[in-house]
């Protein structure tokens, strides 16, 4: 599994059921922008037809992290200094910080 960041490669599928070379992404609770990414993505599985349990799942997930950000906070994302993206030629934001 391919993670966009090199600081994720930690968090790895034990049963193997993602490909080694399938792009991943995560969304960490704390992110303010997770509860309504998920939220979107929830409501576009729904919108098109599918499975309504994965969907309304989602949903879910979507507000317990509106409420662990409610008692927890939340921020922007960052990326660490010494982070670099997988597979991501640097931008002018990301050079020099190795």
């Amino acid at each position: 599994m391919i993670h966009a960041r090199d600081d994720y490669n930690r968090i790895q599928d034990p049963a193997g059921l993602i490909p080694q070379d399938e792009p991943v992404f995560l969304l960490r609770g704390q992110d303010k922008h997770a509860p309504e990414v998920v939220a979107f993505w929830a409501s576009l599985v729904l919108r098109e037809g599918g499975d309504p349990t994965i969907g309304n799942m989602a949903m879910q997930h979507s507000r317990r992290m509106k409420d662990w950000q409610a008692e927890h906070g939340k921020k922007a994302p960052d990326l660490p200094p010494n982070v670099e993206l997988t597979g991501v030629p640097p931008t002018d934001a990301t050079k020099g910080t190795k």
